[in-house]
């Protein structure tokens, strides 16, 4: 090792000493108290100790490790991280196989990290309720002493749900938290300028944990918090809310913020009264109440005005365009985000012009204006390039690969979701990944790779199942079986749709419940149930008129025509056919064109019309050719050359 690393390394443990000596300084009666406890504890023997920060948790375990008095103790640290954790017993006698026991040395257990099952809210957590149950059983099975390390809500939570456990307890130990540790705690959480979405998994996780603890500081558990605590309480509570929503959990979000929002009248501090109301109305967004969503938006605007908060009317509007965009009201939308972008720009926030570049975007795209939303994104791509925020560039590529498969740019599709897939890997966005892996899919289906469709879709839906999203995983099942219907896999593809669309009506989706209809009836039409098949389409239909959408309403009239054809009702067919062709080329959409021009053909084909069957069915190839899409030009070559002279 060179000298200087030795020193380095010196110093750091110099450093170490010296906070663990301040941290036992600043508890040295309850320190003393629990070395006692240690020496004298025999067998089993219960105790618990209250420290409400994991790095207080590691100072005391290296001073107990130290201490003169407990050179006769072998100290062994079980760590049980696991939410899910139930039966904690039969894992530490697992763990008690494990251990070597030193010669003429006192094992004694430190258990740490069970906070993460005992859980903050909700009746009976699983590990206490199992806990309680076999408490008995310890005396035989776990034969040491043993030391919960728990935090304040953790402790109160125990020894409410698991009562006959805690009344064996021999000593509680409340240790005090040091200034350091307090102001390092404000300093990552409350003081930081890095948002919480931003970090990788596991360092959300810490500062979750380190939120926990500082709340435990200000708002002890069953005490009221002083006056002069009241706005770091409210703070706390508040970047609760924001971390729970960034984990995508709006329920238990929703338990900090209406606690914060109450705090918040106490004391006149608009700013955070509005920030914890718009956080309120992100809480129902995520869950699709959006009534709900944009009453919090507009309460947050109407404090914002009163107070002239121009900075607070912007953020309010913008997420009101948010709630817009998600009930597909897209010219409301795109108004919130305009007036928004106009405050923003007075103002010189060129950062914050970022996002709602990005979501006027989303509006140009699904008005289906691809070259005005290419243009918005890339606005937006270039100010988080300008400002460094690699992470907020994953959606704006991810939106640009949208754009570009709309555009049938699957090559260039596929190069955004992967740069927008890497950087969410980077910042370990798990969430976020199986949006992209959900598009790719969509990617490599329409180049009829259907294998690696698939592949994609279910890396989507297990990551959508792992977080609970049941509302997303509706689109991957959909996915799913078209992947299956293209497999000639019929009957999974109807058991994925099915799913799909079971979650759609559960939460109340009627538009995007049009989808699964047409493709539902896709499949009977291909088992050649037609009378169902148009009973689907129909649904299909209806639901598109109802919302206005008269682009989506083409692909079911052309599929209308099939059925019709098919049942040879040849000038009905013919009429689906034209309405389908006659919207297409309203919206500009050559592409699909030619496969109306092909059922066109092939129609006049079953009616021996041979001249107009050609000319239609030469229409489609030209188009699939100025497309390079060789599939559907192979076969509407073939079906030229089926055609009599």
């Amino acid at each position: 090792m060179s000298s200087s690393k030795k020193l380095s390394n010196q110093h750091k443990n110099s450093e170490l000493q010296a906070e663990i000596g301040k941290f036992i300084a600043y508890n040295q009666d309850e320190f003393a108290e629990l070395v006692t406890f240690v020496d004298f504890a025999e067998k089993f023997t219960l105790g618990f100790i209250e420290i409400n920060f994991t790095p207080d948790i590691d100072l005391l375990i290296a001073g107990l490790q130290q201490n003169p008095q407990c050179q006769e103790i072998q100290f062994v640290v079980l760590d049980f991280p696991d939410g899910n954790l139930r039966f904690l017993r039969d894992e530490l006698v697992e763990e008690l196989a494990k251990i070597t026991k030193e010669t003429n040395k006192k094992l004694v257990l430190l258990i740490r990290n069970l906070e993460k099952s005992i859980g903050v809210f909700g009746d009976y957590p699983p590990v206490l309720q199992d806990l309680n149950f076999v408490r008995d059983s310890y005396r035989q099975t776990v034969p040491h002493p043993l030391l919960f390390i728990l935090p304040d809500y953790a402790i109160s939570r125990l020894a409410k749900f698991a009562p006959d456990f805690w009344a064996w307890k021999s000593g509680l130990f409340r240790f005090k938290t040091t200034e350091l540790t307090r102001d390092r705690a404000i300093a990552n959480t409350l003081n930081t300028d890095i948002d919480i979405e931003r970090l990788p998994t596991p360092e959300q996780q810490e500062r979750i944990d380190l939120l926990h603890g500082l709340l435990m500081e200000y708002h002890p558990t069953g005490e009221i918090p002083r006056p002069e605590h009241l706005r770091n309480c409210c703070n706390i509570l508040n970047e609760l809310g924001k971390a729970y929503l960034s984990q995508h959990k709006p329920i238990k979000a929703r338990e900090y913020l209406e606690k914060a929002g109450k705090i918040a009248k106490q004391f006149p501090d608009y700013s955070l009264e509005i920030e914890v109301i718009n956080q309120l109305g992100k809480s129902y967004r995520q869950q699709r109440q959006f009534e709900s969503a944009n009453s919090y938006h507009q309460q947050a605007l109407d404090i914002a005005k009163k107070q002239e908060n121009r900075r607070a009317v912007a953020n309010s509007l913008h997420y009101l365009g948010n709630v817009s965009l998600d009930m597909r009201q897209f010219h409301k939308a795109q108004d919130y985000y305009q007036q928004a972008l106009e405050i923003e720009i007075e103002f010189g926030d060129r950062y914050n012009c970022a996002s709602t570049y990005h979501n006027l975007g989303r509006v140009a795209q699904e008005l289906r204006e691809y070259d005005q939303a290419r243009d918005y994104y890339q606005q937006a791509l270039e100010i988080y390039i300008e400002f460094g925020d690699r992470y907020n560039c994953a959606s704006t590529y991810h939106n640009l690969g949208s754009v570009a498969q709309e555009s049938r740019e699957y090559d260039q599709a596929r190069d955004y979701y992967q740069q927008a897939l890497e950087i969410y890997i980077e910042f370990g966005d798990r969430y976020a990944s199986a949006s992209t892996y959900h598009q790719l899919g969509r990617v490599a289906e329409e180049l009829r790779e259907y294998d690696q469709a698939r592949d994609y879709y279910q890396q989507a839906l297990e990551i959508k199942i792992e977080f609970g999203d049941r509302y997303s995983s509706a689109r991957t099942y959909h996915q799913l079986g078209i992947v299956a219907e293209e497999l000639r896999e019929y009957d999974q593809a109807r058991d994925y749709y099915q799913q799909a669309l079971e979650i759609k009506i559960e939460f109340g989706d009627r538009y995007l419940s049009a989808n699964t209809y047409h493709q539902l009836g896709i499949v009977a039409q291909l088992l050649g149930e037609y009378d169902q098949a148009r009973d689907y389409y129909q649904q299909a239909l209806g639901i598109y008129i109802e919302f206005g959408d008269r682009y989506e309403c083409a692909g079911t009239y052309h599929q209308l025509g099939i059925v019709a054809q098919e049942l040879r009702e040849y000038d009905q067919a013919r009429d689906y056919y034209q309405q389908a062709l006659g919207i297409y080329i309203e919206f500009g959409d050559r592409y699909e064109c030619a496969s109306t021009y092909a059922v066109l053909g092939l129609l006049a084909q079953a009616q021996e019309n041979y001249a107009e069957a050609r000319a239609n069915l030469q229409t489609a190839l030209e188009i699939y050719v100025e497309y390079q899409d060789e599939y559907m030009a192979t076969v509407t070559r073939e079906n030229l050359e089926g055609l009599p002279e």
